[in-house]
């Protein structure tokens, strides 16, 4: 399945809606290539709405820490929105949980790069601890 990528923008800040799956190939490739063209024109806010997003590899997963680098090498950053269960426990095993902020919430989210604002962060130590509670 194709990746599918549209793009808005919400207070400034560019939102990436991501549909199916960030996967080896033209998937993985089309994020990379996306969030450098929009690297390339001031620095870069970026939020990757992954709702849509069912599966990440590994390859996918170096796309999504490329993109990270590429943005934060001009001065932008990167943020990650509506993992599923699956892919929050894919970066908390590869431990890239600490390199994202992770948000469930897209208003919270936007309002993260704004440094006024409160802001409710996903809380990945309670989201392991739940998991163990549940084996």
């Amino acid at each position: 399945m194709a990746l599918e990528i549209s793009e808005r923008e919400r207070e400034g800040i560019t939102i990436l809606d991501l549909n199916g799956r960030i996967t080896v190939g033209p998937e993985a490739s089309s994020l990379r290539e996306k969030v450098s063209s929009l690297s390339q024109s001031s620095p870069r806010n970026i939020i990757l709405n992954l709702a849509g997003v069912d599966y990440i590899d590994s390859t996918g997963l170096g796309a999504l820490v490329i993109s990270a680098v590429t943005l934060r090498k001009t001065g932008g950053n990167v943020k990650l929105l509506n993992l599923n269960r699956r892919n929050i426990e894919l970066l908390v095993m590869t431990k890239l949980a600490t390199e994202f902020e992770i948000f469930t919430d897209e208003q919270d989210a936007v309002n993260s790069y704004f440094p006024d604002r409160k802001i409710q962060k996903f809380d990945i130590l309670d989201f392991v601890q739940h998991m163990k509670k549940q084996e």
